[in-house]
């Protein structure tokens, strides 16, 4: 993405970059963080003077933004003092370029810091997956819900929260064998990542036999249908379980809670809610969803 409000300077990179690159332009700030949460660019070539909001200002809020946070920043900028460039570089952004610019720096300084941000996002996934499913880490379900439900509360959206656990799974282990449990596992998390596979929603292996659904703007109705279309899933698979009665068959209780945009709860009160419905749907009788 280049944003600079002068079209003869965006044109220049455009030139400069478009045989290797998709380009995105943006001629106001207040323009940007809408446009960057659409086209997810992979970095920002961002001017300083902007006609409606300062460069600096908008990095910063930038590198606020849960969506946007880890999108690098260059300044490209006519600004050529030292101080300008400190700045800069201690509110974020990775480089700074000034005015006139040599087309083959930026290429090269464009080409390097992707290469970089290629090797950070793959620590990062790496980070952030569980290593057995390949599902999101708790690590990471705990950074997602409480970005999540600070969306939600300051937006006054919904957000529902799903949390299920494989039945008697202990009785699996003992059963059929540690590598059967973590396959068993690992088809869990496959059913669910059919189930939930919509852009925005996360699926996490909380701990052990436990998984965990994030799903912004969704009502209880929509929720408890998703988690009773997860139940059914699974069930459609007939994966063997002689330790559970009464089809013999693993299946999933589940238990649903939304925050709704008259509540004013924290993540981690919606996270309680949900693991007291998850206690009464095994309360129940298991394979069964309930909500609070």
């Amino acid at each position: 993405m280049i944003v600079d409000d002068v079209p003869a300077n965006i044109r220049v990179l455009v030139n400069a970059l478009s045989v290797d690159y998709e380009i995105v332009a943006a001629t106001r700030g207040n323009d940007v963080l809408r446009l960057a949460e659409r086209a997810k660019p992979a970095l920002i070539l961002l001017d300083i003077e902007l006609p409606d909001v300062d460069g600096y200002s908008l990095c910063q809020q930038l590198r606020q933004s849960p969506s946007c946070g880890q999108i690098p920043v260059i300044f490209v900028t006519a600004r050529d003092h030292e101080a300008d460039e400190v700045r800069g570089l201690r509110l974020g952004a990775v480089d700074y370029i000034t005015k006139p610019f040599s087309s083959a720096i930026v290429q090269a300084r464009v080409r390097t810091h992707l290469e970089l941000k290629r090797y950070r996002d793959l620590l990062r996934n790496r980070s952030d997956s569980d290593g057995l499913t390949g599902l999101a880490n708790r690590r990471r379900f705990d950074e997602y819900l409480a970005q999540q439900s600070a969306t939600a509360l300051g937006a006054g959206t919904s957000l529902a929260l799903i949390m299920a656990d494989v039945d008697r799974f202990k009785s699996y282990n003992d059963r059929y064998g540690h590598l059967a449990g973590d396959d068993c596992l690992k088809r869990v998390a496959q059913t669910m990542r059919e189930v939930f596979g919509d852009e925005g929603v996360l699926v996490a292996r909380y701990g052990g036999e436990e998984f965990v659904c994030v799903m912004p703007e969704t009502d209880r109705g929509s929720a408890q249908a998703a988690a009773e279309a997860c139940r059914r899933r699974l069930l459609e698979a007939e994966i063997a379980h002689e330790g559970n009665p009464p089809d013999g068959l693993v299946s999933l209780s589940l238990g649903v809670a939304v925050l709704e945009s008259i509540d004013k709860q924290p993540a981690h009160a919606l996270c309680a809610r949900a693991d007291r419905a998850l206690y009464q749907a095994k309360m129940r009788g298991r394979n069964r969803v309930c909500s609070q």
